[in-house]
């Protein structure tokens, strides 16, 4: 084509344009078939019906026979599958049916459909379905199996089609593995052979089987066995991802435990204010101000968990004037999170001046406290600080008044000394260290001086990779325990090689090494101090209210959320970020500075909506408005979907249109948010629509733009 002269073919050319004719027959065929289909099943559609015998559907022998023609010329045709689940259950409704016969010809009609592709996901789960009844015999179920795997060895349908097999015979966990361990032997470059082993482990590890207790050896055993496969081809990423999951294995805490708190174990919390302390501020380090007169109490785990309430965290205090309500900080609605918070309510209570209260956390002292995995709550804990009342004397802090916040470097002095660091990095939160915590060290250690070994003699992109992640679980492992010289130098650098040998995947390699960076700068108090800065205000003056700097950076990622509970002035402009996850934990956050950033959409910024505190807000010169959104979120909102729910009234007072869809993702954002600063310039949305509707959705707008509005 296009002038260039034709050649004959070659016979492999000759070959798949056969199979690419064969291939459009079958479709012209197919779609044949489904017309007919269609036709003789369904006289009005109710297709998505979940009746047994669904108004319209006709369960003719014509239509069966049709429907199995269709399905072994197209097994992807999942309209014809949920047909034949509804026929068969208007068929066995009748007394004189056979079931015994009638699931032997589905069966036998899902083996043809899957010989003719292994992948079908409707036919499997059909199978699945059929076997399920109960009414078919699994004894040929295993051979058919074998059959299926020697052709594709590596179809992980029929690898989760076994393991449910395999549960319906009461197969052992232990023959299965045997299994596995045959199949990798043959060839170990079969990544659902090891993904197999991965899960049939887990069960055996967590329930103690004889012969998988003490975990410590099988971990050992099983790292040299992938070695095997490792060192044999360190091309083949079969191996390393069961490796990594190994390592995972050997480092991870399967217990939920508290990482961090805010306040802090042995913290003192500075409460300033007057009138019976409604609208009360606290101290610097230790507090934000607060319009609701309300101090908020934190608990950060080490992994999502459900349970939390008066029961399971029992506060002891003066304070409390009402059972207190905890709640999950998620995205998602859900009841499980990472994060809890709790409100003290002080606005309406009369506190004396100078006084100290006492307040006493206990957690996890009574059951409830889960994981999503069912673990419960390892390490029962409590934590203890001092609230002090101090009368005000001083004006509003920035974002609230008159004052407008500036990110200039002129407005903000470095501190050499700030004492109150000190009660983050040596309070004791009684975390529990593993007995086993020796052992993971050493094996990490052993299994870093064989990929040290490997990488001097095949350079090659997940050994280095591999290496990263074994320093840093050194790292995490030691900071539990010996103290002994952090490598995290070394891990930045082999991310930043990384990025170089594999740019395909620059992007994850980058983020790793922004959560890298962020745990080295905020570890340690040294590591710490050289970011915070003092802010100064419209008035000239240095006020004392601390900023934590973070700004160019190239940071793309957000990371130890859990060492930054109290901030509550944060500057993370000029970097690389296009999403803030994470973030809604830092509940006393105030002011914000997210200028000269990646931020594509408003949706990125939806953390913001957690934090009750939030006042001031720079979102200048991003990416906002220069993609398109997806509206379909807004306009079909399921739980399910993690879609929104959307105040269409009140979104179409403020808009004069409810088609307005420049603003959906705006107004979600903005509409649970008090500001009363905000800066949006250099951001293809910030046009004078978008300002004015900004200023009817935030009500308490103060500054927009830097500029003061009347």
């Amino acid at each position: 084509m296009h002038g260039r002269p034709r050649k004959a073919l070659k016979p492999e050319d000759e070959a798949a344009s056969s199979a690419k004719a064969e291939k459009l027959q079958q479709h012209v065929a197919s779609s044949s078939f489904n017309s007919l289909f269609l036709s003789l099943s369904f006289s009005s559609p109710s297709i998505n019906s979940n009746r047994a015998n669904p108004v319209g559907c006709r369960y003719s022998k014509e239509a069966l026979d049709l429907s199995a023609k269709l399905l072994e010329i197209n097994p992807e045709c999942y309209t014809a599958w949920n047909y034949r689940k509804l026929a068969v259950q208007h068929i066995l409704s009748n007394s004189d049916s056979d079931p015994q016969s009638i699931f032997s010809d589905e069966l036998k009609l899902v083996e043809n459909a899957l010989r003719k592709n292994f992948k079908s996901y409707g036919a499997w789960h059909h199978r699945k379905w059929v076997l399920s009844k109960g009414h078919s015999s699994i004894d040929k179920e295993m051979r058919l199996l074998n059959d299926f795997q020697k052709e594709d060895p590596r179809n992980f349908h029929a690898w989760n089609h076994r393991r449910f097999v395999a549960g319906l015979m009461e197969r052992s966990e232990e023959d299965e593995l045997k299994y596995t361990e045959k199949v990798i032997g043959a060839n170990f470059s079969n990544y659902s052979a090891w993904h197999n082993r991965s899960v049939l482990l887990s069960n055996l590890l967590k329930r103690e089987a004889e012969g998988y207790f003490p975990k410590e050896k099988v971990l050992e055993e099983e790292f040299q066995h992938v070695h095997n496969a490792i060192f044999t081809d360190p091309d083949d990423q079969s191996g390393w991802f069961y490796h990594l999951w190994l390592i995972d294995q050997t480092v991870k805490n399967e217990a939920p435990l508290l990482v961090s708190s805010w306040p802090s174990h042995g913290s003192s919390i500075t409460i300033i204010g007057d009138n019976g302390l409604r609208g009360c501020g606290l101290s610097l380090l230790n507090g934000t101000q607060s319009d609701s007169g309300t101090l908020p109490i934190i608990l950060y785990f080490n992994q999502a968990v459900k349970g939390i309430n008066s029961s399971t965290v029992a506060i002891e205090s003066e304070l409390l004037t009402k059972e207190l309500v905890w709640k999950p900080l998620a995205m998602n609605n859900s009841s499980t999170a990472q994060v809890w918070v709790v409100y003290l309510d002080l606005g309406n209570m009369e506190l004396q001046q100078s006084k100290t209260y006492s307040v006493e956390i206990n957690i996890g002292h009574s059951s409830g406290i889960l994981s999503s995995n069912g673990n419960h709550y390892g390490d029962p804990s409590q934590i203890s600080f001092e609230v002090f009342v101090q009368t005000a004397n001083t004006e509003p802090t920035e974002g609230q008044g008159g004052k407008r916040t500036t990110w200039n470097d002129t407005n903000f002095q470095k501190i050499d000394h700030f004492q109150e660091l000190d009660s983050i990095f040596t309070a004791d939160q009684n975390h529990h260290i593993p007995k086993s915590l020796d052992w993971c060290t050493e094996e990490i250690v052993k299994e870093i001086t064989n990929f040290r070994d490997l990488l001097s003699e095949y350079d090659c992109k997940i050994g280095k990779l591999t290496l990263a992640r074994l320093l840093t679980a050194l790292d995490m492992l030691s900071s539990q325990h010996d103290g002994r010289k952090s490598n995290t130098e070394e891990v930045l650098q082999l991310y930043t090689d990384l990025m170089k040998l594999d740019p395909t995947h620059s992007l994850y390699y980058k983020d790793e090494r922004s959560l890298i960076s962020l745990k080295q700068i905020t570890s340690t108090r040294d590591s710490l101090l050289p970011y915070c800065h003092y802010h100064k205000d419209a008035t000239e003056t240095f006020t004392g209210h601390v900023c934590l700097r973070l700004q160019n950076l190239s940071l793309s990622r957000m990371g130890s959320i859990e060492n930054l509970l109290w901030v509550q002035m944060l500057d993370l402009s000029h970097n690389e970020l296009q999403s803030i996850e994470g973030l809604e934990a830092m509940q006393l956050l105030s002011c914000l500075n997210l200028s000269h950033n990646k931020f594509g959409s408003f949706t990125a910024l939806g953390p913001l909506r957690l934090l009750k505190s939030l006042k001031v807000l720079n979102i200048s010169y991003n990416e906002l408005g220069s993609h398109s959104i997806d509206t379909t979120r807004y306009l079909c909102s399921s739980p399910v979907a993690h879609t929104e729910e959307f105040a269409w009234d009140r979104f179409e007072t403020l808009t004069g249109s409810v088609n307005a869809t420049n603003f959906w993702e705006a107004f979600l954002l903005f509409g649970s948010l008090a500001l009363t600063e905000l800066n949006i310039s250099g951001n293809a949305v910030a046009d004078e629509n978008f300002r004015s509707f900004l200023v009817k959705v935030l009500p308490t707008l103060k500054w927009l733009d830097d500029e003061e509005l009347s």
